[in-house]
Order: structure tokens, then C-alpha cells, then sequence
């Protein structure tokens, strides 16, 4: 990492509705990035899948950077293998929100590749994207979370959906199991209600989550480790809405952050000994998002889900968690392509290659 300095692929875009939270989340990443220690291409994923390499994302010397935001997918078609191995010794930064990127897919090409890659491997990365298996993971590991059931949309007739709002006694969320940034996500408060929740819900997925309505504080915990996580202090999320919904989070900055969140030193201790627990039930390496409700009159801490490749954009928690634990934006950066290349060499030694 010292001399010369150390190359960064960036991957971004993609093919899921997290597209365009993409590439402002990889805009920022590449400005945080210190230009005295890394050189950076970057590689963008078309909304059909093709993998494009522009020279205008080509960051390389002691040029000054010039990042647009966010960052356009553009230039000459290239084959995904390629691109990954192209580099000999760079690290590769998947920005990938969402399937198609975040579940385990990039994650595989990367490790037939045996390229070092920042993140989770390919089994961590799909559990936490499939949020009804990852529920299930949780409740075998007695981690507490709210009462949910996890359909298929052929088991979403609107009689199975009546039988299932009358046995209910909340309000409900209806979200798509493999999806992020709350996108498709709906609060129902009627059996109509929720037969258009879930159709709306299967546009993203054909497995749909419904789970109980809280009256809760929403707090969130970021991780970052391989086989030693930490945990950040913890911080809050007040949406300006009914939750904290897609426009709240990139669109509108209306939701309110308070970083670090207001509990007592008993609470802090609790949700980052149980972050990091939900972490490492998931098998997640590098860094990852866990989200958590505070019924502060009802059952204390109950996990929501776990996001292996959380927003990076200035209104983002993950990095503001860190910067307020003492890790400011570039050092966690730098943090991050250490971990990588301490994963990779582990994996390396593991499978012999």
C-alpha cells in the first residue's frame, strides 16, 4: 500500500431498481478515496447488464480527479471476466445495491476470477439479500425480531391474503425479499390494502415478505471485520414519513440522523454485541448495515435486516456511524481495501490457489 499505489477497480450501476443509488454511491466513494494511494478505474453495469469501461473513469496518477455526480455509465462494451482481471493486483470495490450485484452474483464471477474484492463472499451476500431466509437464520440463532411470514407470490391469492390480514392484529409492511433502499415496500392497514402492497412487491421478486407493524425508534449499527468484527457506535433514523422510505433516503433528505444515537451506555453495548452477532450468524466479511427497531416499552432490540453493501452518498449512515466511532471517511476506505486483501490472501491459503 505504499509504493506504487494500490489500483481499485470500482464495479456500480447494475441492473436493479438501486441503479441510479449506484452511482452516486460510487461518485463519492472515488472522491473519498486518498489520490496518493490509490489509482482507480472504474467500471459501469448498464441497466441490461453490459459491462461498459469508459477512459473518462479512468483516475491514474497525480492528475486532478474530476467525478461527476453521479456517475455515468458509459463507453465501449467490455466482457465482465476481462475487466476483473485486467489489473493485475487491484482490489475490486463492488457498489452494486441490490440483486444483481449485492446477492452474490458479482461475488461469485469475483471469486472465479480470484480476484480480491471488498465485502461479503457469495453465501453471506445472498442470505442477507433474502430477507425471509435471513429471518429464519436469526430466529434459529435466537436473535429477537418482529413476527413475519415469507410467501410466494403464487400463495398470494387475495383469499390466502384475507386469511392472513384477519389472523394479523397490526398494521403490516409488505416488502419484496430480495431487494434494498426500501424499494417496493409498502405499510397496509386493510386486506385491499394488502393485495396491492404484494402485487406491487412482486414486480421486484416473486418472494414476498409480510411482516407486523412497530411502534419503534429505528436504530442502525454498522459493522466492519472479517473473522474480528467491530461495531460502531449506533445511530438513529427519524423519518419524515410513515417509514423511512426510498425518497427519505435519496431523494428528499427530509428523515432525521442523529449519529451517535441517544441511548443509555447498557443500550449501546446490547445492539452492537447483537449487530455483531447478526453478522456473523450471516457469514459477513468486510462491512455491512444492520438495522434494528427499539420498542422501548415492548421488546427491547429487535433486528430488521442486514445490508452487506450499504450507501456510501453524503446522507448515508454507514460512513457517519464511523466517522463518529473515530474513523473518518478515508480510513475507512482504506480500511476496507485492507480487509480485502486480508480476506483474499486467507481464501488463497484456504483452497491451495
Amino acid at each position: 500500500m505504499n509504493s506504487p499505489r494500490q489500483m481499485l477497480v470500482v464495479l456500480f450501476g447494475g441492473q436493479s431498481a438501486e441503479h441510479d443509488v449506484s452511482r452516486v454511491t460510487a461518485s463519492h466513494v472515488m472522491r473519498a478515496a486518498d489520490p496518493s494511494r490509490y489509482d482507480i478505474v472504474a467500471i459501469g453495469i448498464d441497466r441490461d447488464g453490459t459491462w461498459r469501461m469508459s477512459p473518462g473513469h479512468d483516475w491514474r496518477g497525480d492528475a486532478p480527479r474530476t467525478i461527476p455526480e453521479p456517475l455515468e455509465v458509459s463507453g465501449p462494451a467490455v466482457d465482465p471476466s476481462d475487466a476483473v482481471t485486467r489489473h493485475p493486483g487491484a482490489v475490486i470495490v463492488p457498489l452494486l445495491h441490490g440483486p444483481m450485484g449485492e446477492d452474490g452474483t458479482v461475488q461469485g464471477l469475483l471469486e472465479l476470477a480470484g480476484v480480491p474484492y471488498v465485502g461479503s463472499g457469495v453465501l453471506a451476500s445472498a442470505l442477507a439479500m433474502d430477507k425471509g431466509l435471513a429471518k429464519r437464520l436469526f430466529a434459529a440463532a435466537g436473535i429477537p425480531q418482529v413476527g413475519s411470514t415469507t410467501l410466494h407470490y403464487d400463495e398470494c391469492s387475495p383469499k390466502d391474503l384475507l386469511v392472513l390480514w384477519n389472523e394479523s392484529t397490526t398494521d403490516l409492511f409488505v416488502k419484496p425479499a430480495n431487494m434494498g433502499s426500501s424499494v417496493g415496500v409498502s405499510r397496509v392497514s386493510s386486506p385491499e390494502e394488502l393485495v396491492a402492497a404484494v402485487d406491487k412487491a412482486a414486480r421486484y421478486d416473486n418472494w414476498i415478505v409480510v411482516e407486523e407493524a412497530v411502534h419503534a425508534r429505528e436504530i442502525e449499527v454498522a459493522v466492519l471485520g472479517n473473522r474480528r468484527p467491530r461495531a460502531s457506535l449506533p445511530g438513529e433514523i427519524t423519518p419524515s414519513k410513515d417509514f423511512y422510505d426510498y425518497e427519505d433516503k435519496y431523494v428528499d433528505d427530509a428523515a432525521t440522523l442523529t449519529v451517535p444515537a441517544r441511548l443509555t451506555a447498557e443500550q449501546v453495548k446490547e445492539v452492537q454485541s447483537l449487530a455483531v452477532r447478526a453478522y456473523g450468524v450471516l457469514r459477513c466479511e468486510g462491512m455491512a448495515r444492520v438495522d434494528f427497531f427499539l420498542e422501548e416499552e415492548g421488546r427491547g432490540f429487535l433486528i430488521n435486516e442486514v445490508n452487506t453493501i450499504p450507501g456510501f452518498t453524503p446522507i448515508s449512515m454507514y460512513p457517519k456511524m464511523w466517522e463518529a466511532s473515530g474513523l473518518p471517511y478515508p480510513a475507512l476506505i482504506d480500511e476496507l481495501v485492507r480487509l480485502a486483501l486480508e480476506r483474499h490472501a486467507g481464501t488463497r491459503r484456504d483452497t491451495g490457489r
